[in-house]
C-alpha cells in the first residue's frame, strides 16, 4: 500500500479554551502542538491564526508570525494556511496569508470550493470568491488544498480546471459528516471518490463524532486522512474524553501500522503534490 498522508488541522476557528484545555491557541503553542505530532508522523499542517484574545484572525501579521514559529519547529512539514469564509466572507480578508513572502509563504492554502451550511451558521464562499483565490494562489505559486463537502464542489473544481485556475496533481480534503452535507459512509464517500478528476490525491476527515469513522475510511482506502482538534475535540463517540492533537494523530498512526501502512514523510509527499522542496 503506498504511504498515508496524515493532515493535523490543529487549532481551526472555533474551538476554546472555554471548551477545552488542549487547544493550541498562541503561535508557539500551536508551533509545539505541530512538533509534536510531526514527530508521531504528520506532515501537512493546516494553519489557522488566533488574535491575542483566542479570537479567530485574518490577520497577515499573526499568519507570518504563526507560519514562522512553525517552521522554525518542523521546517520540513507542507504548511496549509486557511482562507476559510466561514467568519470572513470578504476576499481581501481571505486572502491574506497568500501576501506571506519568503519564508512565511505557505505551501498551501485551503479553498473551498462552495458555500454551506455548518450546524450553526452558514460559510459564504461565492463562485467569484473561490475563482479568484484560485488565480492568486496560482499566481503566487501556493497550491490549493481543495476542501469537498458534497459532490457540487467536486463539479466546481472541474470548472477551476476547465478555466486554468488550477493544476495537477490535484489534492482535495474530503470533510464528511456535516448535517448539511456529504456523511460519514462508504456510499457518500465512494460517491464523490468516483467523481475526483485524474490525477487527484484525496484525504478523508469527519466532522465532530463522525471523526474517527472518516478517518478509518480513510486509512483503509484512501491517500490520506486529516485529523485535530479542528474537526473534533473528543477522543471517544460518547464525548466523555477530551482529545489532545498527539491523542488523535496516534489514534492514525495506529491504524495505520495495524494494516502495515506507513505514514508518508513530508518530503514524500512535497514530491508526489509537486510542491517545492524545503531547504
Amino acid at each position: 500500500m503506498e504511504a498515508l498522508i496524515l493532515n493535523l488541522a490543529p487549532t481551526g476557528l472555533l474551538p476554546t479554551r472555554a471548551q477545552t484545555p488542549h487547544v493550541p491557541l498562541s503561535a508557539e503553542e500551536v508551533a509545539a502542538d505541530c512538533a509534536r505530532c510531526c514527530a508521531l508522523g504528520a506532515s501537512m499542517l493546516h494553519l489557522h491564526a488566533r488574535a491575542a484574545d483566542g479570537s479567530p484572525s485574518c490577520d497577515r501579521a499573526l499568519f507570518g508570525e504563526l507560519v514562522a514559529a512553525v517552521r522554525q519547529r518542523v521546517p520540513q512539514a507542507i504548511i496549509v494556511t486557511t482562507t476559510s469564509g466561514r467568519r470572513a466572507p470578504e476576499l481581501e480578508q481571505r486572502a491574506a496569508s497568500l501576501t506571506l513572502e519568503g519564508s512565511q509563504k505557505p505551501d498551501m492554502a485551503s479553498l473551498t470550493l462552495g458555500s454551506l451550511n455548518f450546524s450553526a451558521e452558514a460559510s459564504i464562499s461565492a463562485p467569484a470568491t473561490v475563482m479568484r483565490l484560485a488565480a492568486i494562489m496560482k499566481e503566487r505559486g501556493i497550491r490549493p488544498e481543495l476542501e469537498v463537502f458534497d459532490l457540487g464542489m467536486v463539479n466546481f473544481a472541474k470548472l477551476l480546471i476547465d478555466k486554468g485556475l488550477i493544476e495537477p496533481p490535484f489534492y482535495f480534503n474530503i470533510l464528511l459528516g456535516n448535517p448539511a452535507s456529504a456523511q460519514a459512509s462508504l456510499l457518500h464517500l465512494g460517491t464523490l471518490v468516483a467523481d475526483l478528476p485524474p490525477q487527484s490525491v484525496w484525504s478523508v476527515a469527519g466532522i465532530g463524532r463522525y471523526q474517527a469513522l472518516a478517518n478509518a475510511l480513510g486509512v483503509v482506502v484512501g491517500h490520506g486522512v486529516r485529523t485535530g482538534l479542528e474537526d473534533n475535540l473528543w477522543l471517544d463517540e460518547s464525548r466523555s474524553c477530551l482529545a489532545t492533537n498527539q491523542q488523535l494523530v496516534q489514534r492514525i498512526v495506529d491504524q495505520a501500522a495495524a494494516l502495515g501502512r506507513r505514514l508518508a514523510s513530508a518530503d514524500q509527499v512535497r514530491r508526489r503534490l509537486g510542491l517545492a522542496p524545503r531547504p
